[in-house]
């Protein structure tokens, strides 16, 4: 048995679970100079932790003859950020220490408390938990924790970012002062290092990350949009990957429950995860992403914690993650068990900047690619197929008879073709991005009227190079505020504190007064008046207004923000 001195009930269940051989953080965790101490362990998401730390307690749980005593007052303690991280933790303990005997009981919040209460008071050897439910207990007296041997802090640092922290110290301090103290985590911000210093005694750093911080078997990809063509860019590469299973991370409930509406509507078998949903709920999501009913899963960060799904190959970053933890943390929800997964960012453009410091702050290769286009959704879509056919299938005797019956009255061709179409059929339809390539790369010089503008109004609006202006922004911008089509905008000249535009004589009334009709719809900063003509090539041209004027850009004020996009 590889896995080095492992009390012989543990070691039989990792061989009967099909264990050949540690992880790098379970093999750490069972070393001698790790025996006995408290441990700071940086593990990232995925690589056994669970199983890890159920090594780790095991001499101050079992006698030499692998044996447990009575359960009475719990010797160990795991808490866990979360209610599926903190039951996913209790599966694995139990089985892992299944041929002991251990008895191991849950507290976690969205459960029933009194069922709870009556189970800790008939004993426990462990007790895995989630703070709020696990202090609850404390304080009412249902939990003892004066014979606590090891404690457990799974994914410490969401614990605290939560606001978990007073929960904490408060289940710690009640603990004994002899304790092994395991802390746990894929990442060591200056929080927990302040929390292994005062709870801990002479820890050991184990250190399993990559030197890149990020999963080895993730690859990270990076789509520009503009902000309007976020909902589009997710279905399309929704589309484009078809994975068995995917993560949709969102930052808040609104959020997450608009994108699930949509993509339902679109004909996406999705669920939802977010704190809104009540603990059945969730139980009914998960087990549908696991029997494949659903395969797209919408979630909050903290809603997706300590779920663990096999057949998760993508996630993608809807909303932005808020620094390269939060991104770690979601993306590990794949490329876990050795298995290869992608991790999609969805970028709105004027956030490029800073979510390319946001990936080189944390040592992340990332790819920057085009969003996938319909017609290369299109081709995937055939590869697929033509593989699907190929696959060997077993036939029965029915199968064969009603394939003859069909070629009784067509062709062989149009029964292949109604067998495409009726694959196609299935699947939602590819959308195409407002502001996409085809206008997005119109730069501020134009090589003389376009079809159609040939009789044209020129108008300006206060946002330039210096406000990071952008026609692949701008356009979609344009097209909300002025109740127009992207078609309906002409050349897009851009200086320094201004941006001109051409909009056809016969949709300017229209435009102007939608305009007026929006401009209490969050763009605070924006002014849009028409021009005498067309401003001269290089420049915005025509005379400047008077300082303090409704056009003049104001540089003091904030960089403009398009609404609908997040705010950088």
């Amino acid at each position: 048995m590889p896995f080095g001195k492992v009390p012989e009930p543990l070691a039989a269940a990792l061989v009967a679970r099909g264990y050949e051989a540690p992880t790098a953080v379970q093999a750490a965790v069972v070393q001698p100079e790790a025996e006995g101490r408290d441990l700071i362990v940086s593990a990232q998401t995925g690589s056994g932790k669970t199983v890890a730390f159920g090594l780790a307690m095991a001499p101050q749980l079992l006698g030499e003859d692998g044996a447990i005593g009575p359960a009475g007052a719990p010797l160990a303690i795991a808490i866990a950020p979360t209610r599926e991280l903190a039951l996913q933790v209790a599966r694995e303990l139990g089985w892992l220490y299944g041929q002991t005997g251990a008895r191991i009981a849950t507290c976690v919040g969205g459960m029933d408390p009194s069922r709870e209460r009556r189970s800790l008071s008939h004993g426990a050897h462990i007790v895995v938990g989630t703070p709020g439910r696990l202090r609850d207990h404390l304080e009412r007296g249902a939990l003892d924790l004066s014979a606590i041997r090891v404690a457990v802090l799974d994914e410490a640092d969401e614990m605290l970012d939560m606001g978990f922290r007073e929960d904490l110290e408060q289940i710690l301090d009640a603990t004994a002062d002899g304790r092994r103290t395991l802390l746990f985590s894929a990442t060591m911000p200056r929080p927990i290092v302040a929390l292994a210093k005062r709870y801990q005694r002479d820890a050991l750093r184990i250190e399993t990350l990559s030197a890149d911080r990020g999963h080895g078997d993730i690859a990270y990809q990076c789509v520009t949009v503009a902000p309007s063509d976020i909902e589009h860019a997710v279905v399309n590469l929704l589309r484009f990957h078809e994975p068995d299973t995917a993560f949709l991370f969102c930052a808040t409930r609104e959020a997450v429950r608009r994108l699930h509406a949509s993509l339902v509507e679109r004909g996406f078998d999705a669920v939802a995860l977010s704190g809104e949903h009540s603990q059945n709920e969730r139980n009914h999501a998960l087990q549908a992403l696991r029997d494949r009913r659903a395969r797209v899963c919408v979630a909050t960060d903290v809603a997706a914690r300590g779920i663990d799904l096999p057949s998760l190959s993508l996630v993608i970053h809807v909303e932005l993650p808020r620094d390269a933890e939060a991104l770690q943390h979601r993306s590990g929800r794949t490329g876990r068990a050795g298995k290869k997964g992608i991790a999609a960012l969805v970028v709105p453009y004027q956030r490029r900047r800073r979510v390319e410091m946001m990936l080189r702050g944390a040592k992340i290769n990332a790819e920057w690619v085009e969003v996938p286009s319909a017609d290369a959704i299109r081709e995937a879509d055939r590869e697929r197929l033509l593989a699907k056919l190929s696959d060997t299938v077993e036939l029965d005797e029915e199968d064969r008879a009603l394939g003859a019956r069909l070629l009784e009255g067509r062709e062989p061709a149009d029964i292949a073709a109604m067998l495409v179409r009726a694959y196609r059929a299935k699947l939602p339809a590819a959308e195409d991005l407002v502001g996409g390539n085809d206008r997005g790369e119109r730069g501020p010089r134009d090589d003389g009227p376009r079809a159609g503008f040939e009789d044209s109004v020129w108008f300006r609006m206060n946002i330039g190079r210096r406000q990071n202006a952008d026609p692949r922004w701008l356009l979609p911008l344009l097209c909300r505020r002025g109740h127009i089509t992207k078609g309906e905008v002409g050349a897009i000249r851009i200086a320094a504190d201004e941006t001109a535009f051409q909009i056809p004589r016969a949709v300017a009334s229209r435009f102007v007064a939608a305009i007026k009709r929006t401009a209490g719809e969050g763009d605070d900063d924006l002014r849009v008046l028409p021009m005498d003509g067309p401003p001269p090539p290089g420049s915005t041209g025509g005379p400047r207004p008077p300082r303090g004027g409704p056009n003049q850009p104001r540089h003091h004020a904030r960089p403009f923000r398009p609404r609908g996009g997040p705010r950088g």
